[in-house]
């Protein structure tokens, strides 16, 4: 558990530091999903916190860091067997590009953390697409994913804001 911590200390220190930079953004917004795959077997429903930093490498790229909190609800199968919530603190890289002002792709990708017990965590990727809704508001679809042996997947739509 004192290495989440560390890891967490470490990742917002870094972005907090870069809030001097030029050509940067700070979204925060909220995430929901169905899982999928073998996670629907053992989840119903997943909400969550998406935060991250980007600095601006041109018009057309921006590079950053990213954040939050994914909460799946477990599922009981034929009244008897119930799976225990699942929650993960992802910590990764960050890339965005922007074929144009209001569309863009790109993904994550690092650790996603485990929280809750008997969670090791693993592998994090999430590739997205989103629309500026307006310069402040964006909402995107993304893929998330945590793979250690296993691959508990995510089908998300999320809105975030500029901060």
């Amino acid at each position: 558990m004192k290495r989440t911590y560390l890891v967490v200390l470490v990742f917002f220190t870094m972005i907090f530091n870069a809030f001097s930079q030029d050509r940067s953004s700070f979204k925060a917004g909220f995430i929901a999903g169905l899982p999928v795959g073998d996670a629907a077997d053992v989840s119903s429903f997943s909400v969550g916190l998406d935060v991250n930093y980007h600095w601006g490498v041109s018009e057309l790229l921006d590079l950053g860091l990213a954040t939050g909190f994914i909460h799946a609800f477990g599922e009981t199968l034929d009244n008897q067997t119930e799976f225990e919530d699942i929650q993960f603190l992802p910590v990764a890289g960050s890339i965005r590009i922007y074929p144009t002002y209001h569309f863009k792709f790109g993904g994550d990708i690092g650790y996603g953390v485990g929280i809750n017990e008997g969670n090791d965590g693993g592998l994090y990727y999430r590739p997205i697409v989103g629309y500026n809704i307006t310069g402040n508001t964006e909402l995107n679809v993304s893929y998330t994913a945590v793979n250690n042996d296993a691959t508990f997947g995510i089908a998300m739509v999320g809105i975030l804001f500029l901060f």
